[in-house]
């Protein structure tokens, strides 16, 4: 459907956010990956050797926490890459180690609870490709986290050249002191894209259509409001898995005049999205997406 977000985004429309005026040129060649602190046997990488272990593809949504309601820095891939529990077995993390600490070739850091790179259900992936490409140059080539559930700021450190294991107390990563949140799960939202806000349609019915995501607890319903109606039930596409968004659309047999829609949605576990609107801080927006369109007769 034409103005509707595809299941994954391609590389080029992909959303970019960090803290870089410019994009990084990096030789693969000269890169390396280094785990070390709290762990027996600390261990580096380069280019090759990463390439070398078994890689596998995961379909997951991630999401910037500036991200407004109705927002675009939001995006599903498939990323390709080592599965971080992986690398974590062979460097054998010390008990006591509760922090997992991604690290740019600038310095710039990213820190999230050791239980989001283990085998829960949230297993982090040190990805080398997207969308069946080459980890772009603007994405982190030669290698970045995508740890699913959690938004990027915590989590998805761009140009890896470390992973440090420490304590979520020893360590506050690069937003932390800025007044961000330490713990930053992606919040449950919901998106309407079709039709868009300020739009003048024909009379008659008219599909309503966007996307939901609560990546690693899925999405199990997306209802519309017209007017502050009643909630009714949007189709859901199949998801391509726990930790990417899914499509939605219902129809609307839309009469003259201007009218308001809203949508939510309801996560994995039961749990709805929060209607009160808050602002991205500290630890991301909330409330239903909302807007306006009018209908001509």
């Amino acid at each position: 459907m034409r103005g509707l977000t595809p299941l994954v985004v391609p590389n080029d429309d992909f959303y970019r956010i960090d803290t870089r005026l410019n994009v990084p040129s990096i030789d693969a060649g000269k890169w390396k990956l280094r785990v070390h602190g709290m762990v027996e046997r600390e261990l580096e990488f380069t280019y090759d050797e990463l390439l070398a272990m078994p890689l596998e593809e995961r379909f997951v949504t991630i999401a910037c926490v500036s991200n407004e309601v109705g927002g675009k820095l939001v995006g599903n891939a498939k990323w390709t890459g080592v599965r971080l529990d992986d690398v974590l077995r062979l460097a054998r993390v010390k008990r006591g180690a509760t922090q997992v600490v991604g690290r740019a070739f600038d310095g710039w850091t990213a820190g999230f609870p050791t239980a989001h790179g283990g085998q829960d259900g949230q297993e982090g992936l040190i990805a080398v490709g997207m969308n069946g490409q080459k980890l772009p140059a603007a994405h982190g080539f030669p290698a970045r986290l995508i740890i699913p559930g959690l938004y990027g700021y915590v989590s998805a450190t761009k140009w890896l050249t470390e992973i440090e294991l420490t304590t979520l107390e020893a360590f506050d990563a690069y937003w932390v002191p800025l007044g961000w949140a330490k713990e930053a799960p992606i919040l449950t939202q919901s998106r309407i894209d079709v039709p868009r806000a300020g739009s003048r349609i024909a009379a008659g019915s008219v599909t309503i259509a966007g996307v939901a995501w609560a990546p690693d607890r899925g999405i199990s319903a997306v209802e519309v409001s017209v007017d502050g109606g009643d909630w009714q039930m949007a189709e859901l596409s199949a998801p391509l898995s726990e930790d990417t968004w899914v499509q939605w659309r219902t129809t609307w047999r839309a009469t003259r005049g201007r009218h308001e829609i809203r949508v939510r949605a309801t996560d994995g576990t039961g749990q709805r999205q929060a209607e009160r609107r808050t602002p991205p801080a500290p630890d991301g927006a909330r409330g239903y997406h909302t807007l306006s369109v009018r209908v001509r007769g």
